[in-house]
């Protein structure tokens, strides 16, 4: 098994690299108040990759934040917090319909 995820991972690896020298030609960015950026592909898409991870661990940190203070408060261990079944109850489910069924299928 960690020779089978040591392989993955080398193939990912060559993929990008391949994909990197594929990818070396230069691009401009025309950016505003007559600004322009010329940088090879490659480096464009890792800044672009780069960003739009920031920015999504940006927005979620809050959330992220307030239920591990909501945790904190309510004293649940991590055990109790991972079990997510619902033990048979099936009140939040919708009522059956006439038909009996519970879905439009």
């Amino acid at each position: 098994m960690k020779y089978l995820m040591w392989l993955l991972n080398a193939a990912i690896f060559f993929v990008l690299f391949a994909f990197a020298l594929n990818n070396q030609d230069s691009v401009t960015l025309h950016l505003f108040f007559g600004a322009s950026w010329q940088a090879p592909l490659v480096l464009v898409i890792l800044v672009a990759l780069v960003l739009g991870v920031f920015l999504g661990v940006a927005v979620m940190l809050p959330l992220w934040l307030r239920a591990h203070r909501a945790r904190r408060q309510h004293g649940a261990s991590p055990s109790v917090l991972a079990n997510t079944s619902f033990d048979g109850d099936t009140s939040l489910m919708p009522p059956p319909t006439q038909n009996g069924r519970r879905h439009g299928l």
